[in-house]
């Protein structure tokens, strides 16, 4: 998958998701030099979910043309709520209650036979865009990873801020309204995800169509299409005031919560990535969603961090968590 000669020791990074379970090996200077992805079936319990991870390794260190003995270590990165320390997942609700309470990274590195780290998956996407991706020049970074909910990363001088209780960087869940919120998938009111995650947008569609909106997005609903962001985002691009209003407005909310980390943390760089990114710089929706976002940054922030964060989309795409779930067992077993 890469003309890059290989650098070892290698790693094999996990991310699993709700839908699929990806892995990879990804050598010392942060190359993915294979790939594999198999459903994650949550369903069928997190013992299932073990051999799953087994099978899409070993069709990803044979693409390699390694084998297991020459793996240093194993990255796992799975969505909360976890204990990182003790390696533990708590209450994963993208999984399911059959994952609850499961001790996943010494299972997994018993049925490994290799040492293995456990991080959240936002974490371990930030990690690999610190690392390997486009803040890899960088010595701070806050990852906004946009889609049905809203998650984040930090990363400060190659340490991922995992906090006390494994909570660090749930950023998706700050507050930015405080009298008649909207309510949040948590059951919280008024946070950042309540107004700029997917749901949030298809919420706020809604209502404006049921308030008698005009948008050309109505016909497509009598089509028999389905509401979903990517929806919203073509009819932007197609010139619908309602729909591109509806996205600059979304900007504006992750601009709010940007300017709350900057204030908080003051990064060097603020990365964009996740399914809900509209096209990224690739197409003219995606370039005015992270232009509203900068210019409500500059009208927000301090001056100084205003002019000098840089704001920008990450580059890995779909590949952040598996290279991010690497890069952190290289920081837990390389030495």
């Amino acid at each position: 998958m890469s003309t890059h000669t290989p650098t070892p020791p290698f790693y094999l990074g996990v991310d699993v998701g709700g839908t699929n379970i990806k892995v990879g090996v990804v050598d010392d200077a942060g190359h993915p030099l294979s790939k594999a992805s198999l459903p994650t079936e949550p369903r069928r319990g997190p013992e299932a979910g073990l051999e799953t991870i087994a099978a899409a390794g070993q069709q990803a260190v044979a693409a390699a043309g390694l084998d297991w003995k020459d793996l240093r270590g194993v990255g796992l990165a799975t969505p909360g709520t976890m204990d990182i320390p003790a390696g533990w997942l708590l209450e994963p609700p993208n999984l399911g209650q059959l994952w609850y309470n499961f001790p996943i990274r010494d299972r997994l590195a018993a049925r490994l036979g290799i040492q293995t780290v456990l991080q959240n998956d936002a974490n371990a996407a930030a990690y690999g865009e610190f690392w390997a991706g486009r803040a890899k020049e960088a010595r701070s970074l806050v990852f906004w990873t946009l889609g049905t909910g809203i998650g984040c990363g930090i990363i400060i001088d190659d340490m991922i801020l995992e906090g006390a209780h494994s909570h660090g960087a749930e950023c998706g869940h700050i507050i930015i309204e405080m009298t008649n919120g909207r309510l949040c998938g948590t059951g919280q009111y008024g946070t950042l995800e309540a107004y700029a995650g997917a749901k949030s947008l298809i919420a706020r569609c809604e209502e404006a169509l049921a308030a008698g909106r005009s948008s050309a997005i109505s016909a497509r609903l009598r089509a028999g299409e389905e509401l979903t962001p990517k929806l919203i985002a073509d009819c932007a691009e197609q010139g619908d005031s309602l729909c591109n209003e509806l996205i600059l407005q979304t900007a504006r909310y992750l601009g709010v919560g940007t300017t709350t980390l900057m204030h908080t943390i003051d990064p060097e760089m603020v990365l964009l990535g996740g399914a809900m990114t509209f096209g990224r710089d690739d197409n003219p929706v995606g370039r005015r969603f992270i232009q509203e976002l900068r210019d409500e940054v500059q009208r927000r922030a301090f001056p100084i961090p205003a002019a000098k964060t840089k704001i920008e989309y990450a580059s890995l795409g779909g590949d952040a968590g598996f290279i991010g779930a690497a890069g952190c067992a290289r920081l837990k077993f390389a030495r």
